[in-house]
This record gives C-alpha cells, sequence and structure tokens, in this order.
C-alpha cells in the first residue's frame, strides 16, 4: 500500500513539475532555497525520473513507427525510373525488344547454365544484383538469370534490361500475368496469400503497447511489414511450378549484392536435401546466423511444441540453392500448404508473420547447410560493426532488414558496397537522381 502510495505521489508530482523544470540541477536548487526535506525531495525527483522515461519510451515508439514507414515508402527516385522506363516500354521498339534474344532461348531450360532466379518488383535492386553477380562470376557466360515480376512491374522491368542488355549473361523477364497455371497450383495460391493477409490482419490489429519496447521492435515491425503479404514474397514456395524445365537454380533476393563468384554452388552436393543454405546447428544461440525457431514458432502451441525444437537453428532466407528435381520428389510444397491449414484453424497462433516461419516448417529436414560466408545477412537489421571482418569474405551480402540500401535510412557505412553497382551514367538513374 505504501508503495502504491508513493507512486501516486510521484505520478502528482510529475503532473506538476512537467515544464516546471528544465534539469535535474535546477530542481535541486529550488529544493535548496525553499529548503524542503529530504523525502520531498525524493517525491520530486522521482517524478522528474518518471516523466523522463515516459518521455524516452514514446520518443522510441515514434522512432520505431517513423523507422517502418520510411522502410516500406517507395523513393520519389525509384518511382521515377519506373514511370521513364513504362514511359520507353511504351514509345521505343528496343524496350520493347524480346528477353533474351532468339539466338539465346534454349538456353532458359539447358542444364548445363547457371540459372538464378530472382522474384522482384525493384527494377534498381535486380540490375544491382545481376550486375554484381555479373562482374565478380568467373565465367559470366554460363549465367542466366530468370526475373520473375509483377504485371505492373513487367514493362519497366522489360525496358531496363533491354536497353541496358548484359552483353557476357542471359536474362529473361517473366510478368506473373504471363504463367498459364492449373487450376490446382491457382487455387493453392489463393489460399495461401488469403491465409497470409489474415494472418498480417490479426497480428496488426492485436499490437500491443509492449510491443514497442525496446528489445521487441523487430516482432513490433514484422506484424507491421506489409512485405509480409507480397505475392512474389510468397510465391518462392511455388518456385518448382514457375519452372517446370530447370533442374538446380541458385535463389536471391533482391536485396543482395554479390561479391564473389558463385559457380560452386551449382556443383555443390546437398546429400539429397531440396535446398541448401547458412545455417549452424547445436551450438546455441551466438552462432545461429537466422536466430533460433523459437524466434519464429510460438512454442507454447502443442502443434509445435510436439514437432520441432526451439534450439534448432533457423536457415537464411535470401540466397539458397534449390535442387529442383528433389523438391518435386518431396511433399515441401504440400506441406507448406497443409500447416497455413493449421494454423488457419488453431486462430493463427502458430508462428509470427513473414515468409520464413512457413518455410521452417515447410522445408524441416530438407535443409544442406552451407559455410556461413556463403550469406551475411542483417545488413538492413544492425549497424555494420557487429558483422565484423566477414563482410568483405562473404560472397553475399544481404540487405535484409528495414534499412535497405536504396533508402536514406541505410546504413551509409555498408551502402557503398551495393551502390557502387548502380550505373551512374545511365540516363535514366541521373534523370531520377537515384544517387543525387
Amino acid at each position: 500500500m505504501q508503495a502504491l502510495v508513493e507512486a501516486r505521489d510521484a505520478d502528482s508530482y510529475g503532473g506538476r513539475l512537467e515544464g516546471s523544470f528544465l534539469s535535474f540541477e535546477e530542481l535541486v536548487e529550488e529544493m535548496t532555497s525553499k529548503r524542503q526535506d529530504i523525502k520531498a525531495f525524493a517525491f520530486k525527483t522521482k517524478a522528474m525520473l518518471l516523466k523522463m522515461e515516459q518521455k524516452v519510451q514514446l520518443a522510441r515508439k515514434r522512432e520505431l513507427i517513423n523507422w517502418h514507414l520510411a522502410s516500406h515508402g517507395v523513393p520519389k527516385s525509384l518511382h521515377c525510373l519506373c514511370l521513364k522506363l513504362a514511359e520507353e516500354y511504351a514509345m521505343s521498339a528496343m524496350a520493347r525488344s524480346r528477353l533474351p534474344p532468339p539466338e539465346h532461348v534454349s538456353r532458359l531450360a539447358d542444364p548445363s547454365f547457371h540459372h538464378v532466379v530472382l522474384l522482384t518488383d525493384n527494377v534498381l535492386a535486380a540490375s544491382v544484383v545481376i550486375s554484381s553477380a555479373v562482374e565478380n562470376a568467373v565465367n559470366p557466360e554460363i549465367l542466366v538469370f530468370h526475373i520473375v515480376t509483377d504485371k505492373k512491374t513487367y514493362a519497366p522491368m522489360h525496358a531496363w534490361f533491354a536497353i541496358n542488355s548484359i552483353k557476357s549473361a542471359v536474362v529473361e523477364v517473366k510478368g506473373l500475368h504471363q504463367y498459364d497455371w492449373s487450376d490446382e497450383v491457382n487455387v493453392g495460391v489463393k489460399q495461401m496469400m488469403e491465409i497470409h493477409h489474415l494472418i498480417w490482419s490479426h497480428n496488426y490489429n492485436n499490437l500491443k503497447e509492449e510491443d514497442f519496447k525496446l528489445g521487441e521492435h523487430e516482432n513490433c515491425l514484422a506484424a507491421l511489414s506489409p512485405s509480409c503479404l507480397s505475392l512474389l514474397n510468397s510465391l518462392r514456395i511455388y518456385i518448382p511450378e514457375l519452372f517446370p524445365d530447370l533442374k538446380k537454380i541458385v535463389f536471391l533476393d533482391h536485396d543482395v549484392v554479390i561479391q564473389h563468384d558463385l559457380s560452386s554452388l551449382w556443383a555443390m552436393d546437398l546429400n539429397g536435401k531440396v535446398a541448401a543454405a547458412v545455417v549452424n546447428s547445436g551450438c546455441g544461440d551466438n552462432c545461429c546466423p537466422g536466430r533460433q525457431y523459437r524466434n519464429y514458432l510460438n512454442f507454447s502451441h502443442p502443434l509445435i511444441s510436439s514437432n520441432f525444437n526451439p534450439e534448432h537453428c533457423a536457415w537464411l532466407y535470401g540466397m539458397n540453392v534449390f535442387d529442383l528435381e528433389a523438391w518435386r520428389q518431396t511433399n515441401v510444397t504440400a506441406k507448406y500448404q497443409k500447416w497455413l491449414k493449421l494454423n488457419l484453424n488453431s486462430g493463427l497462433m502458430l508462428w509470427k508473420p513473414g515468409v520464413l516461419p512457413p518455410a521452417l516448417v515447410a522445408f524441416e529436414g530438407h535443409v544442406h547447410p552451407i559455410d556461413p560466408l556463403w550469406h551475411v545477412a542483417g545488413l538492413g537489421n544492425r549497424p555494420p560493426d557487429s558483422h565484423g571482418e566477414s563482410l568483405e569474405a562473404a560472397a553475399v551480402l544481404h540487405f535484409s532488414g528495414p534499412a535497405k540500401p536504396w533508402l536514406e535510412i541505410g546504413f551509409p557505412e555498408v551502402q557503398i558496397l551495393w551502390s557502387r553497382h548502380v550505373n551512374s551514367s545511365n540516363t535514366f538513374i541521373r534523370r531520377c537522381r537515384i544517387l543525387g
């Protein structure tokens, strides 16, 4: 009871003190001049500290919201680039020229070439991925890039790579509207997106004040992130259907930059597994590059706790080798759909928003671990100092997290690793002041 009284009195003092004292020194001076007793001094000190803490928490919350808004807005320069390229596609026959040219069409399904898949609606990011990969490839002429984009981005994406052809590699650009999927796949994709939308809405509507506390902001931002609703993000589970003629591919997120030759990935023996990814097992939280299952799945639910180990390291999405032949012989995609429905039936309580949690469930037992230096992630989440010397040695740098390198909130120390692959002399880049 005494503690409640003191807290009430401190809060009362705090209400009267707001705006009265600019500093602790002024409080001490005021108390000394009036010769008030130590108890009154303690109450007023506690009130000041309480008010200060409330202001700090409010400032942190506002910072997180502003950070979230900044991370998901489309910069004016990128919007300009898409508009200019779409105009070029409509006006110029060169911008509409066939991709790839007829003499290279046979490479699109040739297993002797190295096939790279990107699912993206970001023209600038796709150009950086491809230019950095080609620049660092020992034999770029065997690279074939397959870009899948949405209908609204198809024209600018096509125009960019038609005008800025990669002479040493092959680039294919395909829009989702150009696919003719079976009814089964169409129904599956529709159900998947409906469930993802419900998960996002559920988490967004149930955000609590404590979710914004320091240390919990990643979960909060994940719940707010519209990327959870992205069709292109979600379609990676349907890569075998997107590319029925391919046998083995390297999948890259659009927020990566390539620093070294990737050719040995296609020769890698996956030991019968479907996917290869950076993952460390059995060594605790400190060496899990993608954190642990407990960070993504709800182990208070019996469906999760009875099927998975909370201490298992989560593998990293964003640079993966997929054996599509092995994938087609497993039930990975069907398992993904099954668990989506289980999550829906459980009241959306099995995992947090995002594309990785259901993938962890679906690919359980089908992931071959690879050397961590193949893929260093989190450059959009943490300051670059936290990555140490691994940045230079890493084959793929992944700007996962909100601070994308094409945004003003990106970390300047690592932005240069990405922006040096932007063609600053390109007419469209200069007109839209991409790096200006």
